[in-house]
């Protein structure tokens, strides 16, 4: 369990989180939310260590094993296989021992290494390591190829091989879905929900969360908040407390006027002096309530096209690929104003060509090119981020675009960006992924153009950032072909889809949901084998009974122990949930009108008691977790 206990932590100064407490029991899938800046990414530096709480108490078992993404991966010789299997430092560890063992002839410790080894799956590692690489795009070819010669994208890819591979106890990820397609993030949900780890997950897209995890822990107003189930549970609920915490604000408000009022009105006669002055000490005690507000940073919306010819663009017959090499063939589509298409697709089977194709990045190799003459592309993809001007500002940026436009309506329109004040006039160099990626959209759409082409677009967005993307391309008039891992985004805003498969561009008969089917299929049918082991069979076979005779063992003694740990983990749950919600009706503005003193008194006293419960059974779960950590370790 993780326990976090009046905890307040910051950064360069600057209160991130303050007072809060929340227990996280083991096994759990938990969802980060909160705007960007709130402390999510400091907060998973707080549970591994990296960064030291102001005040309060983290607790976590000492004996876990705690996988981050790297953030950044150094050009190593190293193999891709090999490297993600560094990530496992026990295994690497018994590894060398066993070596070492060996080489002195080391018969009794030879034995107990491998018995470990077994028991942590050493025997099946290149295996697991190879299943997670295949996820994630990899081909077997990859598997020898050296870290170095991979881009960074794919370097990240690696560093999240990595994590996954290694057997954390405690899962720590910080938007994973980054530089992963689609059928690579359909396949780390799959994973992601059978882990038996503790997770902990930051992201930014909503079907991922809903998929996966079974709390939220949102960060707000410096404050930590833990909600049941996934990220729409979580939002209905915020809406429905807001909605409420409105409610109470405005009824505050009334009262506090009508006070004020009989203050005015009395408070110079002497026959109402003494009633106005206890109304003012009403006033100074009142506990004031803040006014609800779920204001978007971000408000904007396409501008009409100049022209809107139909249709936009004709290819037909078309082939694409590079040099000599054809990446696809035989392509045939009309765009049309309004049309929206998704396109599909394995990595590396095309999308991204096709999409460079209609945007003439690629040259068309045969067949026929017709563009309306009033046809204005705007084309949006990750590499464009590099063509921003680092020593220039938004505004500098926009200037370009617009040098005869008023200064204060270019400021008004990056304002709906989030880059208001001294951001609208700041250098671009130090600016993250998202404000680029938002800097790069707003310059796109002040274009007009009647033809969008995006290329994974919502890389490194926020949620509030993606919804007012999906909004204002719901509204656009254009024609629109778009590459998402984003399920969200395609479900909203694309109307039919196309498969990019066996180098061909074609109509796919069905929704994400068949897509995910198809994806299925397809790796069932061309699963790489397992690599063989190093050892014979009839040794390999000797080593995992040793390996499961030795685990019996442990496991006998410590069969009790883990019972009783997980009935205890049951009962903080639901008493956890059962106090929690007796709070949440003593914060409700109107329980004590629509309840009477006997009963209100009896859920107090009844929350009060599950306090009790919860204080010692947590005790109790901290002795067992000591007596299991003073046994030797089995799996």
């Amino acid at each position: 369990m993780i326990a976090l206990r009046q905890v307040t932590f910051a950064r360069a100064g600057r209160p991130l989180v303050v007072d809060a407490s929340v227990q996280l029991h083991a096994g759990w899938k938990v969802g980060v939310v909160g705007a960007n800046g709130s402390g999510k990414s400091s907060l998973f530096a707080l549970l591994s260590g990296e960064l030291h709480a102001e005040s309060g108490d983290v607790e976590l078992p000492p004996r876990w094993q705690i996988a981050r993404v790297a953030q950044e991966t150094p050009a190593l010789p190293d193999a891709a296989l090999e490297f993600v299997l560094d990530g496992d430092a026990e295994l690497r560890g018994i590894e060398r021992e066993l070596a070492a063992a060996e080489a002195r002839g080391d018969g009794e410790a030879i034995g107990h290494l491998h018995a470990r080894y077994g028991e942590i799956g050493g025997y099946s590692a290149k295996a697991r390591a190879a299943e997670v690489l295949h996820g994630l795009g990899f081909t077997d070819s990859d598997f020898g190829r050296a870290v170095a010669e991979f881009s960074g994208g794919w370097r990240v890819r690696l560093n999240l091989a990595r994590a996954l591979a290694c057997r954390a106890d405690l899962l720590l990820l910080d938007e994973p879905t980054n530089h992963l397609d689609l059928d690579a993030v359909l396949w780390l949900e799959q994973w992601l929900k059978a882990t038996p780890a503790t997770l902990l997950l930051i992201s930014h897209d909503r079907d991922f969360l809903d998929a996966v995890v079974g709390h939220i822990l949102a960060i707000d107003l410096q404050r930590l908040s833990l909600t049941s189930g996934g990220y729409s549970d979580y939002e209905r609920a915020r809406a429905a407390r807001l909605s409420t915490q409105q409610a109470a604000f405005e009824a505050q408000q009334r009262e506090i006027a009508h006070l004020n009022s009989f203050i005015t009105r009395f408070k110079a006669k002497a026959t109402k002096a003494r009633q106005a002055q206890s109304r003012v000490k009403m006033l100074e005690r009142m506990e004031i309530v803040a006014a609800a507000h779920v204001d978007s940073p971000f408000h904007f919306s396409f501008r009409e096209p100049a022209a809107l010819p139909d249709p936009l663009l004709v290819i037909e017959d078309a082939a694409a690929g590079y040099g000599q090499r054809q990446i696809l063939g035989g392509i045939r589509l009309t765009l049309r104003p309004g049309c929206r298409i998704g396109l599909l697709g394995r990595n590396g089977a095309g999308k991204s060509t096709l999409v460079k194709l209609l945007a003439g990045t690629v040259a068309q190799q045969g067949g026929e090119r017709k563009e309306a003459r009033a046809l204005n592309i705007g084309y949006f993809a990750q590499h464009q981020l590099e063509q921003l001007r680092p020593d220039e500002s938004p505004l500098q940026h926009l200037q370009r675009l617009e040098p005869l436009t008023p200064e204060q309506e270019l400021r008004d329109y990056l304002g709906g960006f989030d880059f208001r004040g001294d951001m609208a006039t700041r250098a671009v160099e130090p600016f993250s992924g998202g404000e680029k990626s938002r800097l790069a959209l707003a310059l796109l759409i002040r274009t007009r153009p009647n033809l969008l082409l995006l290329d994974e677009p919502t890389n490194h967005l926020d949620l509030e950032m993606r919804e007012a993307l999906t909004f204002a391309l719901q509204d656009y008039e254009g024609g629109m072909v778009i590459v998402s891992h984003d399920r969200h985004l395609l479900r909203t805003c694309a109307d039919e889809l196309l498969l990019v498969a066996d180098g061909k561009a074609t109509e796919f008969d069905g929704d994400l949901d068949d897509y995910a089917a198809w994806l299925a299929t397809q790796r069932s049918a061309d699963k790489a084998p397992e690599p063989e082991a190093a050892a014979g069979k009839s040794e390999r076979l000797q080593q995992r009974a040793d390996a499961r005779a030795s685990r019996q063992a442990l496991l006998a003694q410590r069969r009790p122990l883990l019972k009783e740990i997980e009935q205890l983990e049951r009962k903080l749950a639901k008493w956890n949930e059962e106090k929690a919600a007796l709070e949440a009706s003593f914060a409700d503005p109107g329980f004590y009108a629509a309840v009477d003193r006997q009963k209100s008194e009896e859920m107090h006293r009844q929350a009060a008691d599950l306090g009790e419960q919860i204080d010692a059974a947590e005790l109790r779960w901290l002795e067992v977790h000591e007596a299991l950590e003073a046994m030797p370790a089995a799996d």
